[in-house]
């Protein structure tokens, strides 16, 4: 696998030279100070793992979504997007997508046609809602939206039959969200530093909840509802 690691080298800009390597698998930039992402990054074609990450950018090409064989790893966290690409959508096979730590205030519903993913990282960024189209992500296991200020989520939430891990920490949420009552997987569910006041019986019957924390909210569990969880073994923390 030809790999290009140029982790922090202090580019400022890519070198013209990087979109002829038609080659590549996996192309690192990585911490160079980039404002700007050439479209002739389509020309990577064989490209698998893409890491734009600590940068300064503040939109990436729609070209990204012209590369067929990304499926591996796309890092684009702890840049200056306010967007995402819709033509992210075209990258259907990709299982890994980091867009933390940015300024996006939405997510473009072509994200539901991304139906490889297996972990979304979206954490610190303005989100107040996420697209209803997120249900399509059928393989999805891991959804972090850390620090944010999501109110809800959307009903199509009820199909990520997949999920095993959500974390929802720090956002605005005044329930526990329904669509994930039934989720079959559903094991760690970190809801820290919301604005949840009460817990519904249903989250006892959750099927697979190993883990539900509650901590940094003004909550109150009644005595049984808390001893079913702990009976089941679901360790809750408030």
């Amino acid at each position: 696998m030809q790999t290009l690691n140029l982790w922090r080298q202090g580019l400022g800009k890519v070198p013209e030279t990087v979109w002829r390597n038609t080659e590549l698998r996996v192309l690192i930039l990585a911490d160079n100070g980039l404002t700007e992402i050439s479209p002739d990054i389509r020309r990577l074609s064989r490209l698998r793992t893409l890491d734009l990450g600590h940068n300064k950018l503040s939109s990436v090409p729609d070209a990204i979504g012209e590369l067929p064989e990304l499926t591996d790893f796309l890092y684009v966290h702890d840049n200056q997007l306010t967007k995402l690409p819709h033509s992210l959508g075209q990258l259907t096979e990709l299982r890994y997508m980091n867009a933390g730590e940015n300024r996006l205030t939405e997510l473009h519903p072509s994200l539901g046609d991304m139906t490889g993913l297996i972990e979304l990282r979206a954490q610190h960024n303005r989100l107040t809602r996420l697209p209803e189209s997120i249900g399509g992500l059928r393989r999805l296991r891991e959804l972090w939206m850390r620090g944010n200020a999501l109110g809800s989520l959307p009903e199509s939430t009820a199909g990520l039959t997949e999920l095993r891990h959500a974390d929802l920490r720090e956002n605005a949420l005044t329930e526990i969200p329904v669509p994930l009552a039934n989720l079959p997987l559903l094991r760690q569910l970190d809801l820290r530093s919301n604005r949840i006041r009460t817990l519904p019986g249903w989250v006892a019957e959750m099927p697979s909840l190993e883990k539900l924390d509650l901590r940094w909210n003004d909550v109150e569990i009644p005595r049984n509802l808390l001893d079913k969880l702990t009976d089941r073994g679901c360790v809750v923390l408030k």
